[in-house]
């Protein structure tokens, strides 16, 4: 079995410590999450267990035989060839396994019959042959268009040259180039930063039939929920390992974090006294000893840190101004650029007050209309109509292009912030990840996500009452999007807002706007879905099972829509088609139960976590008793708690399928239609 192993390993950059004798185990099957905050050295880790940085200490050790894939966050641009030709580059190994083969077969056809070495070299020739044959390099062709077409590229784009990709697509080939290694360990460092919607879920399904071992960085807590079951977290240079999905792992993390922000609120009471005891004191001769006590005492104290996680930044932005009842109309919307129609008859009533996600496939006019929404584009046919009092703010997926200039990033937002928010400028940066001296960066140095993170902030400070926001959480950690989303989901105004990450989709949105493509010589349709992004998901599932059903009957009669395509009048905006109106009542109902159905699995998954900190916590002990030198010295001993060591293993996995099984149950309650199944 294809492994890599850490053992004590350290590494330090010039006075700080980044790894403090960590230890890992990757295996085939492994699926695990690197999580810790940013700056922590989690891409330092990468590339070490890639044997790309060498630790100053410790031990890495590799199965022999074991191939090793590692894709870096960003920085690869590839030049001099085609899309197919560059594709083809990631079976480098094979064809060196074929030139081996090339040379064994010359010595071959020179050796005489009873030469000692042609059994050697026939043993080595077969194993070459058996590797290339298993690599799947034979099928490459296929390979190549499947995991390209997975990643978004059409194949039309196969024979274009690679430099005329942007940035975004020359990472999704590195991603592309990295699958199809098909190493034994794979290490993806942010894989879908550049990712749309289908590419995530393509590279979800990918994953989950990889036989090799991988481990995962990533922002996306849906996308590592359903793709990995236990979590490494990198905090302080030590590295700690948690079982289940990355929403167990918070939860496990979060009852320990409460007993370190105890810890840390004691001990910073304990230095604020000491501190101001030498303030008042250092300059009484009668005082010394107990002054100089003091401060020896400070100066050796550990001092105990908290992440940035935990450090809890509540912003909030200009309220928004008073509008009227209808924040946007849209009659007949339609664009084209040339003869190719992109938008078609778009009818749309928004409501002040709802967030409306706009999905759909890569090219189906997403970032278009919500160009059109915000005035950027006037080129279009249709009438679009902002209600009474709207005040629209837009931020683009290119909004770094309009960051330039030398003022510091601190001066440069409180320029821009009403005066009311100058003193809580620090907070909204720390948030927006500009901490410490990063506040003092000039925004001609700033990168390009760097300066996308200061447009966004920089827009959400200005009083609006409609924002239209195009990919708002890239560039954004877990806890800055937490963040974001908390202060837009307390926004009273209206948003419209296209992303990528399925968990801040589901929390934010009320309503759903689906574009789909039609074909290259139709506009794209749109529908208008009463319900979440959640609840999108669902009723594109039923209808996808609906449709199997008529296709399989042998008198099924034409199905009615189960949703409208057009936005109602404003006086019947709460109507839906007969065929799927719930009564009041009877919706009440349905939400009582799911409502009670929500919290029995989760009373259920909380006793299961606790089952399992339990044993984690027990595992440990055992591990550390195993090396303990008057226990592995004795055989007697060491039998005794390697059975109890095994015999927790055995319960913790099963724990774990445990809660496996019931987070899956959870996640389909809490995931269904608002108003039960």
């Amino acid at each position: 079995m294809a492994f890599v192993q850490f053992t004590r390993v350290s590494l330090a950059f010039a006075d700080r410590d980044i790894l403090k004798e960590v230890g890992l185990n990757l295996a085939s099957g492994s699926r695990a999450a690197l999580a810790g905050a940013n700056g922590s050295g989690k891409s330092t880790l990468m590339k070490v267990i890639a044997g790309k940085l060498t630790a100053d200490s410790g031990e890495r050790a590799v199965q022999k035989g074991s191939r090793i894939s590692y894709l870096p966050q960003s920085g690869i641009v590839y030049r001099g060839r085609t899309l197919r030709e560059e594709a083809e580059t990631a079976y480098g190994e094979i064809i060196a396994l074929l030139g081996e083969m090339e040379t064994i077969g010359k010595t071959l056809g020179d050796a005489k019959a009873d030469d000692g070495r042609t059994a050697a070299l026939l043993a080595e020739y077969h194993r070459l042959q058996e590797a290339v044959e298993n690599s799947g390099y034979y099928n490459r062709d296929q390979s190549i268009a499947m995991v390209l077409s997975g990643m978004g590229f059409s194949p039309d784009d196969l024979d274009r040259p690679v430099e005329e990709f942007s940035g975004g697509w020359q990472m999704r080939i590195a991603l592309a180039k990295t699958l199809l290694e098909a190493p034994d360990i794979l290490l993806l460092d942010e894989p879908t930063n550049y990712l749309d919607i289908e590419a995530r879920i393509w590279l979800e399904q990918w994953l989950k039939s990889f036989p090799g071992g991988c481990l995962l960085v990533s922002h996306d807590r849906y996308f590592l929920d359903v793709t990995v079951n236990e979590v490494y977290e990198l905090f302080q240079g030590r590295l700690k390992r948690y079982a289940g999905n990355y929403t167990a792992y918070e939860q496990v993390r979060r009852a320990e974090l409460e007993n370190l922000l105890k810890r840390y609120a004691a001990q910073q009471e304990e230095i604020a006294k000491a501190e101001d005891l030498i303030r008042r004191f250092r300059y009484k001769a009668t005082k010394a000893a107990m002054v100089q006590e003091r401060i020896k005492k400070l100066e050796k104290m550990e001092r105990i840190e908290i992440p940035e996680s935990l450090k809890k930044i509540s912003i909030s932005f200009p309220p928004p101004p008073h509008s009227g009842r209808i924040a946007m109309t849209l009659e007949g919307i339609a664009k084209s650029y040339g003869y190719r129609p992109v938008l078609g008859g778009i009818d749309l009533i928004l409501e002040t007050g709802e967030k409306l996600v706009v999905v759909g496939r890569n090219g189906a006019g997403k970032t278009t209309l919500l160009r059109i929404l915000a005035g950027e584009d006037q080129d279009f046919t249709g009438k679009l109509s902002y209600g009474a009092g709207i005040q629209p703010g837009y931020f683009s997926q290119d909004a770094a292009e309009t960051m330039y200039g030398s003022p510091q990033v601190l001066e440069y937002l409180e320029a821009e912030a009403p005066t009311e928010l100058i003193p809580r400028i620090r907070d909204m940066l720390g948030a927006f990840l500009f901490r410490g001296d990063d506040v003092y960066k000039p925004i001609s140095v700033l990168s390009g996500g760097e300066k996308s993170r200061l447009a966004l902030l920089r827009m959400l400070l200005k009083p609006m009452n409609l924002l239209i926001l195009d990919e708002p959480t890239n560039h954004l950690d877990l806890h800055s999007k937490d963040i974001l989303l908390d202060t837009l989901k307390a926004y009273n105004g209206t948003i419209i807002f296209v992303s990528h990450d399925r968990a801040f989709m589901e929390a934010l949105s009320t309503k759903t706007l689906e574009l789909s493509p039609r074909g290259s010589e139709q506009a794209a349709a749109a529908r208008l879905f009463y319900g979440g992004y959640g609840y999108y998901l669902d009723r594109i599932a039923r209808e996808s099972t609906d449709s199997i059903t008529v296709e399989n009957s042998t008198a099924a009669a034409p199905a009615e829509p189960l949703l409208p395509e057009k936005s109602p009048k404003p006086a019947a905006r709460n109507s839906l088609p007969g065929s799927i109106l719930i009564k009041a009542a009877e919706r009440r109902d349905l939400s009582k139960q799911r409502q009670t159905l929500i919290r029995r699995l989760e009373r259920e998954e909380g006793d299961i976590l606790k089952a399992l900190e339990k044993l984690e916590a027990e595992k440990a002990a055992l591990e550390t008793e195993l090396a303990r030198p008057e226990v592995y010295s004795s055989g007697e001993k060491a039998r005794a708690v390697t059975a109890r060591l095994n015999g927790v293993t055995a319960e913790l996995e099963a724990k774990g399928r445990e809660w496996e099984a019931a987070a899956a149950e959870l996640a389909r309650a809490k995931n269904g239609p608002p108003y039960g199944p």
